[in-house]
C-alpha cells in the first residue's frame, strides 16, 4: 500500500469536508450557487487527482486502502467543473469494482452525478436538488420502478431515507445562515 498517496487523498477529501462543513455552519451555502471557496477547493483538487489517475488508474482497495479509495471518490465526486474528466472515470471505477478494489455505491453516485450533469435521468437516484420551497427531491430517474432494487444492490439507503439525510442538511444550513445573518 501506498501510504503516502493514501494519507494525501484522505487530506484532500478533508479539506473539502472542511471547507464544506464551514459554509454550512456559517449559513454561507446556497442551494444553487457555488461558492467561491468550495469552487477553490474543488479546482486544486481535481488538478491533483488527474495527475494521480494518469499515474495509478482508479486509487483502488490494494494501493491505498478503503479510506484511500474512497477519499479519492470524493474529490472525482466534486469535480463538478469538469465533467469530462468525471466520465473518463467511470470506466475506470468499473473497472476497479470489477477487481474487488472499490464499492458499487461509489459508481452509483458518479454514474448518476455524470447522467445528471449532462440532463439526462440518473438511475439510482442519488442526486437530489430543493425546490423553491426549500423542500428536497431526487433529480429524474430512469427506472423509479427499480430503483429501489438497484440502490440495494450497490449497498445504498433507501431514497426515502437519503432524501430525508439531504433535507436535514439543508435544513440545517437555512438554520445556521437564520442566526448568522439576525
Amino acid at each position: 500500500m501506498n501510504q503516502q498517496l493514501k494519507n494525501e487523498l484522505q487530506s484532500m477529501q478533508q479539506e473539502d469536508q472542511r471547507v464544506l462543513q464551514e459554509l454550512i455552519d456559517s449559513g454561507e451555502l446556497r442551494a444553487n450557487d457555488y461558492h467561491p471557496r468550495m469552487k477553490a477547493v474543488h479546482e486544486k483538487n481535481n488538478a491533483r487527482i488527474k495527475e494521480i489517475i494518469n499515474q495509478y488508474g482508479w486509487p483502488g482497495f490494494s494501493l491505498v486502502g478503503k479510506e484511500g479509495s474512497s477519499a479519492a471518490w470524493l474529490v472525482i465526486q466534486h469535480a463538478v467543473l469538469d465533467t469530462d474528466f468525471m466520465d473518463k472515470c467511470l470506466p475506470l471505477l468499473q473497472d476497479a469494482i470489477n477487481r474487488g478494489e472499490s464499492e458499487g455505491w461509489c459508481l452509483a453516485y458518479l454514474q448518476d452525478r455524470v447522467l445528471t450533469m449532462s440532463g439526462k435521468p440518473q438511475i439510482y437516484g442519488t442526486q437530489h436538488d430543493i425546490d423553491e420551497n426549500g423542500i428536497a427531491y431526487p433529480l429524474p430517474i430512469e427506472e423509479p420502478a427499480n430503483v429501489e432494487t438497484l440502490r440495494k444492490e450497490v449497498g445504498l439507503e433507501s431514497l426515502s431515507d437519503a432524501t430525508r439525510r439531504i433535507q436535514e442538511r439543508h435544513n440545517t444550513t437555512v438554520a445556521n445562515r437564520r442566526k448568522n445573518n439576525g
